[in-house]
């Protein structure tokens, strides 16, 4: 099955990005470090090929931080400079300056160079809904100017932010591209909250999570729901987290909706620890 929707507002926001795309020195590029691949619009990739940019991968708090070495490492292997970004922590706020006034500094020289006055480096920064893009630009302006939210969406329109007296920042709508291939993808994005649940089946999302842990994570899963890594029959497995977390229906009938809510939301909260659903080695 291929996961299709392109509402208008996303393929205006492309066509403003195509725009726009000349007025900067560089850009900055929001991924989930949960989901750094399948977090990357490939429609935006064929558009941005012609710039500089920077990957920073975004709620590294949530994601296994062994893993998203592994992502800076194939990044950085790409010539693409990578960097790992809790929005929480002040020192991540700073490498990230430092990271976007290297690259602006290029552009800063040849400028300087023609004669013409220096002025701040600018940059556009992108990534799909829902990776933190906000919050990201509130941190870095140091006041409230984007708007945030939890849901996919919340940016509708392009603003100019001044960070400090070092570059300015182009902010742009979150957009997903028409459609997904792989389904795989789909999943990711939908655990991680990144597309809406309504576009697939929540109870084959957490399926889709629970095989995953069960490969990679065996210990979270035991420790949470008390499932053993040699169970592998997925109606035993609902049957199982239901009963234990309460996801009962009057007669004592698991509900698996519950259940689906309760891992989903076990998975975005971290309480299931800190999960990366991709690797490298799965890109290889």
């Amino acid at each position: 099955m291929t996961i299709q929707w392109f509402p208008g507002h996303m393929a205006k926001a492309r066509r403003e990005i195509e725009e726009k795309l000349k007025l900067v020195d560089f850009v900055m590029e929001l991924v989930d470090a949960r989901a750094p691949l399948s977090s990357q619009n490939p429609m935006l990739q064929q558009v941005l090929q012609s710039k500089e940019k920077m990957v920073l991968l975004m709620k590294r708090d949530l994601a296994d931080s062994k893993v998203t070495n592994e992502w800076i490492d194939y990044f950085k292997e790409r010539g693409i400079p990578a960097l790992a970004v809790n929005v929480n922590d002040k020192a991540d706020i700073n490498r990230v300056i430092q990271l976007a006034k290297e690259l602006g500094q290029k552009k800063l020289e040849k400028l300087i160079k023609k004669g013409i006055k220096p002025r701040p480096a600018r940059a556009m920064i992108v990534g799909i809904p829902n990776v933190g893009k906000s919050t990201l630009i509130n941190r870095l302006a140091k006041k409230k100017i984007a708007k945030v939210g939890d849901r996919p969406g919340v940016t509708k329109q392009q603003l100019w932010i001044k960070v400090k007296k070092e570059f300015e920042l182009l902010d742009t709508p979150g957009i997903l591209w028409p459609k997904f291939e792989d389904q795989t993808v789909g999943y990711r994005l939908a655990a991680i909250g990144t597309i809406k649940d309504q576009l697939l089946s929540l109870q084959d999302i957490v399926a889709f999570v629970i095989n995953y842990l069960q490969e990679y994570y065996p210990n979270s899963l035991e420790e949470r729901y008390q499932i053993e890594q040699t169970e592998n029959d997925m109606l035993e497995i609902f049957m199982k987290i239901g009963k234990l977390r309460g996801a009962l229906e009057s007669g004592g009938n698991v509900n698996f909706d519950k259940v689906s809510d309760i891992v989903i939301r076990d998975l975005r909260t971290g309480r299931l620890g800190m999960i990366t659903l991709e690797r490298p080695t799965e890109e290889a």
